[in-house]
């Protein structure tokens, strides 16, 4: 019986493994059932050996373990014809017996830490004794001194290691006995195998066999390794009376991953340092606890559950302080710290059974601003669609254009500049070069030092291919402020999906409006390509935030993590996993009912001649041709739904063009677009792109791209079977490639 006195009671045990040639042996011993149990590695293949008819063999955690009866422990006869007769440890289950024990491993943790955790749970939640796998490599002599100077509660702790160097005779020590006291002068033989037991994971059989040989007159057991510590220090019953009063004698346990948000200039990290968890993580640990006398011995004990049983109840919670499992990383290394929020039952924790001063983070405040709606965008030779783009943003009261302009050569700068003189745009010279950044990361980073954004009340950064088409009352954005505001009291963000406009079959340049000519796009829900479902995010200018995204504010400031209020199009919360980085809907985040974002990346074929050209404003290094063109040239389902704003939008723009000098320059950015697709296609390479783009082969693929799978884009319509575009395809055809030919090409 588990008799504790006031000092702690250290004890060292051996756990070593036999290379035997075609079979590892793992651990043998007999149980206080009198039966003797020898455990063989998962890596041990089933033919290595044969198995003795007269022991009961079953499978635990991959490893093979075979039960015998007492006094029938016979020889094993390997596959080479040699046999094993092991030497079994007898089984020292009086030394925990009636205590509540934790179980787990510890495996980078110092000696201070794990002796705070011991110390914990003995104050705070009963715990008496514990059974330490140490996989650490230090062993457990060091580790049991350590104990012995700094643990000052009365629990009886063993550690288990594999601590002599494999292939060498065992040699008994009183730090590292290797065999029971009772059978003096036996030495263990081993071979050279590299060791299951201390490795990163382990043999998962270890927690089975730990049972047998500590654990199976227990009062009850939690498996919780040296970095984790139970929540609720004060609640009743406690964790292990739990164990006691399930019907089947077992509880779940659910451990979250906890960090510091610093750790002070050299200290060692504490669990009292761990303030701070992800206030977007969705996966728990998953452990157990159980009393071994009411779940009965005979299941196996595993590393997350106990074989075929159900944990009963609500399950007990856990903290996972992750600094101690990786010593030396810095926070940021380990987690995004834009996730990290202050917990106040941690920092409770931390002050109040820890006696910890751990750093907190600092502190934000949201800047609420009413006001002005702006536009920023990026601009190289788009000279011919930009009065377009503005005219309908203002028709739908967008108030402000901060616009950033590089290497235009069509006359962009100077229909930006004559609209700038009237107080229309602002514009400004793109400065990327020197930066190491693309042009629209640098535009945006600019962009955060103007006084036209930091006054904005509303903000969304934007491309001249892309229109807010808003479906609610008039199509303009104080009906959709209005609808979020009554959906979400305090909303300040909304996505606004991508819905693909695809060329609508047109091959040559027309300057009318790119709203009037391209009207066909994809299927209400095409997932593919991925970029299908990108949106763009209108946000609220109140600092939740620290910098401007191509999609959406980026670096949330993690302590007021709870004040955005972020819907869908459709005017439906967007899940909080999508706060730090999202910027694509998924199946659960979609909505296209109250506002979408037409995306016209292609139009005709001609101006997609020039778009190629011109190359991309983001990814710099990356070709828009032919696969491009396919992945974005999406003709599917006709959608005119925009089409209610074209007599707001020509009303707008005959007012942009009543002034001599915008018409001027916006008549010579089309002559100069013109000129430029002709000077394209009198090139060989651009006249063989231009034939393949209008090809019927093309236009009727544009009209299947629901049909096909990610792979398939990411490759390009040279995977696709020549004929295919041919066939009566059935509704529910589907084609992918594998990843290796995507590659490949």
């Amino acid at each position: 019986m588990h008799l504790p006195s006031s000092q702690p009671r250290i004890l060292c045990r051996s756990l070593l493994a036999a290379d035997l040639g075609s079979a590892v042996r793992l651990d043998a011993q007999t149980g206080p059932d009198g039966r003797t149990r020898i455990y063989w590695s998962r890596q041990t293949p089933d033919a290595a050996f044969a198995p003795d008819p007269a022991a009961e063999r079953r499978r635990i955690a991959g490893a093979v373990v075979q039960t015998f009866a007492p006094g029938q422990l016979p020889e094993t006869v390997l596959a080479d014809g040699s046999t094993d007769r092991p030497v079994p440890v007898p089984a020292e289950p009086d030394l925990l017996a009636d205590a509540n024990v934790l179980l787990g491993c510890r495996s980078v943790e110092s000696a201070r830490q794990v002796a705070d955790w011991l110390a914990y749970h003995h104050r705070h939640h009963r715990a008496d004794g514990a059974v330490i796998m140490n996989r650490a490599r230090d062993g457990n002599a060091p580790l049991a001194a350590a104990l012995r100077s700094l643990l000052a509660v009365p629990m009886t702790v063993i550690l288990c290691d594999s601590p002599l160097p494999l292939g060498r005779p065992g040699e008994a020590s009183e730090a590292h006995p290797i065999q029971a006291p009772d059978a003096p002068g036996k030495e263990r033989m081993v071979t050279p195998v590299p060791d299951p037991w201390t490795a990163p994971l382990g043999e998962g059989s270890v927690f089975d066999l730990l049972k047998w040989r500590f654990l199976a007159r227990a009062r009850a057991v939690l498996m919780l390794d040296a970095s984790d510590v139970l929540a609720d220090p004060a609640a009743l019953p406690g964790a292990f009376d739990r164990c006691r009063a399930a019907p089947n004698g077992i509880v779940a346990l659910v451990g979250r991953r906890v960090y510091p948000w610093r750790l002070r200039p050299g200290a060692e990290a504490g669990f009292g340092d761990h303030i701070c968890r992800p206030f977007d993580a969705r996966r728990g640990i998953a452990r157990w606890g159980a009393a071994p006398d009411t779940c009965g011995l005979d299941r196996a004990w595993r590393l997350l559950r106990v074989e075929d049983a159900a944990p009963e109840g609500a399950p007990l919670r856990f903290w996972r302080a992750m600094a101690l499992r990786v010593p030396g990383a810095r926070v940021s290394e380990m987690v995004p710290k834009s996730s990290l929020v202050t917990d106040p039952e941690l920092l409770a924790l931390a002050e109040g059974c820890f006696a910890a001063r751990p750093v907190r983070p600092p502190k934000s405040q949201a800047q609420h601003r009413d006001g002005r709606t702006c536009v920023v965008s990026t601009m190289k030779n788009e000279g011919p669609f930009i009065l377009e783009w503005i005219a309908y943003h203002r028709a739908i009261g967008v108030d402000d254009f901060l616009i950033y302009t590089n290497d235009c050569t069509d006359g962009t700068d100077a229909l930006l500049d004559a609209l700038a003189r009237r107080g229309v745009v602002t514009r400004r010279d793109n400065p990327f070069r020197g930066t190491g950044l693309p042009p629209q990361h640098a535009a945006l980073q600019a962009a955060e030092a103007e006084d036209l954004l930091r006054q904005a009340g509303w903000i969304i950064c934007m491309d001249v291919d892309e229109f807010i088409n808003i479906h609610l009352a008039d199509g303009r954005l104080p009906a959709l402020y209005a609808a979020m505001e009554a959906a979400m009291p305090g909303a300040n963000m909304i996505s606004l999906t991508w819905r693909l406009f695809g060329n609508s079959d047109r091959a040559a340049f027309d300057p009318a409006p790119v709203l009037r000519q391209f009207t066909q796009a994809a299927a209400d829900r095409v997932r593919k390509p991925h970029q299908a479902w990108a949106f763009k995010t209108l946000f609220r200018n109140i600092a939740l935030y620290r910098k401007l995204g191509v999609h959406r504010p980026k670096g949330l400031r993690p302590d007021l993590w709870e004040e955005v209020r972020w819907l869908n199009g459709s005017g439906q919360p967007m899940p909080r996993e999508m706060f730090r980085n999202g910027w694509r809907s998924t199946t659960e985040s979609l909505g296209y009912g109250w506002v979408t974002l037409n995306h016209y990346a292609v139009r005709d074929a001609e101006s997609f001649l020039v778009k190629r050209d011109r190359g991309r404003v983001n990814h710099v290094d990356r070709d828009q041709g032919l696969n491009y063109w396919f992945r974005m040239n999406h003709n599917t389902k006709a959608e005119v739904s925009i089409q209610r704003m074209l007599p707001a939008l020509e009303q707008e723009m005959a007012a942009l063009l009543a002034d001599d000098a915008t018409r001027a320059a916006h008549l010579a950015c089309i002559a100069a677009h013109r000129r430029r697709i002709a000077e394209l296609r009198a090139r060989p390479d651009y006249a063989a792109l231009y034939d393949t783009l209008v090809s019927d082969r093309m236009q009727r693929l544009s009209r299947m791209l629901h049909h096909f799978g990610a792979s398939v884009f990411n490759a390009g319509p040279q995977v696709i079977p020549q004929d295919l575009h041919l066939r009566d395809l059935p509704p529910n055809f589907y084609l992918t490639v594998d990843h290796d030919d995507a590659a490949a090409h």
